[in-house]
């Protein structure tokens, strides 16, 4: 399991920066998607062959793992200048709530979804219903009918065009401090995940049957946060949205830290916390997405998001490595408050940028 976890990273940190040059050198990017998903599709279709067959093995696996993970890669490279093509500038932030909503649904249910069609139709099978999901969106993608049309970015070379992205993010003040940001919140809030199961079982004493109830509530939380995001948005401005939210989450990190008293109470304010942060996780994401979308040349939408994702996939797997070291080290609540503490850094990227002193009305978004 490790290997095909493993597998599916790789594309990512092998070419992830390459593919946002490559998407920036499209004038469409809608075909690119259909393709990545079909190319899923056909990969995910081979094992379900392949066990009929009695040739399934880890090698044909660890293969399949790489066609995605190079598929989802470049998908989500070509997404972000797409939804910018076809999505007018008053509307990107509604459809990027949309989008992290149903992120955040997903990331909570998928995983509780697929242990259950493997108990029930076996994983081979189950795997079938997977290359059906993505089927679906390559006909989901065909359906869309809004003409799209960007201005390709001129090539120089591709490491030329990756160090362009890179340059700009890095010396745009405002991107410097989303991407500075987000690789702290997301290298901490690994950190808290690595621990946060075994915190709940081993140290609050919460009954197995209700980790998943739980845990669900966040992603009711993200449907939450993208309905009050889109709206309040509209009314003081994605900064201020992005300003609060990172004031906010790492107080709900540290009040799962500190909490203790009966198991009621500990259901309650778990429950509370964890539906909070769904909601700010969203509200911060989609926030980042649409300053992003707005600050960043049209040219360059594709490797800034590369460098984002990329940067930020980076640290995930070092966060989660520290969680589990912290907790052999000092145990399982102080890595929860250390994580709320690292977290709180991303204050300082957010509120000495140029967002803190941006309007508080929505301003006018690039094409």
């Amino acid at each position: 399991m490790g290997l095909l976890t493993a597998a599916t990273s790789v594309p990512a940190l092998l070419f992830g920066l390459q593919s946002g040059a490559i998407a920036d050198r499209l004038t469409r990017h809608r075909p690119l998607m259909i393709a990545c998903e079909l190319a899923s599709c056909a990969a995910a279709l081979t094992v379900p062959l392949a066990w009929w067959l009695g040739l399934l093995n880890l090698t044909l696996l660890i293969a399949v793992a790489l066609t995605i993970g190079a598929a989802g890669v470049l998908f989500r490279a070509a997404n972000f200048p797409h939804l910018a093509a076809v999505v007018s500038p008053t509307q990107r932030t509604e459809a990027m709530a949309g989008l992290n909503a149903s992120y955040s649904v997903a990331s909570v249910g998928g995983p509780g979804l697929a242990g259950v069609l493997v108990q029930l139709l076996t994983a081979p099978i189950a795997v079938l219903a997977e290359a059906l999901t993505f089927l679906a969106s390559a006909l989901l993608l065909r359906s869309i009918r809004t003409p799209e049309h960007s201005e390709p970015a001129a090539s120089r070379g591709m490491w030329r065009d990756v160090a362009e992205g890179l340059r700009y993010s890095l010396t745009h003040p405002i991107l410097r401090a989303l991407l500075g940001a987000g690789v702290t919140i997301n290298f901490f809030a690994m950190t808290y995940t690595a621990v946060y199961m075994l915190y709940m079982v081993n140290t609050l004493g919460i009954p197995h049957g209700l980790i998943g109830v739980l845990i669900a509530l966040s992603g009711l939380g993200g449907v939450l946060g993208a309905w009050a995001t889109s709206r309040l948005a509209k009314r003081i401005g994605e900064e201020r949205v992005m300003l609060f939210s990172v004031l906010l989450f790492p107080i709900e990190i540290l009040a799962v830290g500190l909490l203790s008293g009966p198991l009621w109470w500990k259901l309650a304010v778990l429950a509370l916390m964890g539906t909070m942060t769904g909601s700010i996780v969203v509200a911060y994401a989609t926030c980042m997405g649409a300053i992003t979308l707005r600050e960043t040349s049209p040219e360059l939408r594709g490797r800034v998001n590369a460098t984002m994702t990329f940067a930020v996939q980076g640290v995930m797997a070092l966060g989660g490595l520290m969680g589990g070291l912290l907790a052999e080290l000092v145990g399982l609540r102080p890595v929860i408050i250390i994580s709320a503490a690292g977290i709180a850094l991303s204050t300082i990227w957010i509120w000495s940028s140029p967002l803190r002193v941006a309007s508080h009305a929505p301003t006018a978004e690039r094409g």
